[in-house]
């Protein structure tokens, strides 16, 4: 009996032993695979944070560079501006030379009309009669006395107006004029008074004849613009690097 009872204690020791060791072994088992799992749950919050900054760095550059490209485009479009101001500009100068816009400014209303003297016989009648001439140098003279526009009976003069007779009329930009011619000059208005009647100037030489002048200075001369056609048939521009 007592040997059974001893056997008994034996194994029943052994058992325990052996149990607490199963149950040691099983929590170290579970800690360790713990630990596993939040080292790897770590691992991937690390590698999801890398991937988050990565992305935040390439926006942040992108969002520099759309910064620099809106900053260009606002200073190209200054700078545009600038330009197109500026070539406005110029194409209105351009234009008034040219005498393709109409203006406003100070200057004289010269009245040209053919004399009104009794003929004498044996006279010859075309010299009381006002010609193509006759107005070409009045207007050479404006110009020379420093005229920045000149227009007769509406028709605008520019580098290409031609002014002749046709039987008792005067063509100016291919339309018929008769007298009185009115001439339309802007400019100083008393440098141009004093060129047209200097002793033995154009004037002088018109009323020898009984021309009738009339000279009258203006604060607000309304300069009409060149209306007719502008062709180039034979003259080429040169472009830049052509012989």
């Amino acid at each position: 009996m007592k040997d059974t009872a001893r056997a008994h204690i034996m194994i029943a020791s052994v058992c325990f032993i052996l149990g607490m060791l199963l149950v040691a072994q099983f929590r170290s088992v579970q800690i360790s695979g713990g630990a596993a799992t939040a080292l790897q749950r770590a691992q991937e919050l690390s590698s999801q944070l890398k991937t988050v900054t990565d992305e935040r760095d390439v926006y942040k550059k992108e969002l520099l560079e759309l910064r620099n490209r809106i900053n260009e485009y606002e200073n190209s479009a200054s700078k545009i501006s600038g330009i197109t101001d500026a070539m406005k500009k110029e194409l209105e100068k351009v234009r008034m030379s040219a005498g393709l816009m109409a203006g406003t400014g100070q200057g004289l209303i010269i009245t040209l009309d053919d004399s009104n003297l009794p003929r004498q016989p044996g006279e010859d009648p075309n010299l009381f009669l006002i010609h193509d001439e006759d107005l070409l140098k009045v207007i050479n003279e404006l110009f020379a006395a420093g005229a920045e526009a000149v227009s007769v009976n509406g028709q605008r003069i520019i580098t290409n107006s031609e002014i002749r007779c046709v039987g008792p009329t005067i063509i100016i930009n291919s339309v018929k004029l008769a007298p009185p011619f009115i001439i339309h000059a802007v400019g100083d208005p008393d440098t141009l008074e004093t060129s047209l009647k200097m002793r033995g100037g154009v004037i002088e030489s018109l009323q020898v004849f009984g021309i009738q002048v009339g000279i009258k200075k203006q604060d607000k001369i309304e300069m009409p613009a060149y209306a007719g056609p502008i062709q180039f048939n034979f003259l080429k521009p040169v472009k830049a690097g052509d012989s």
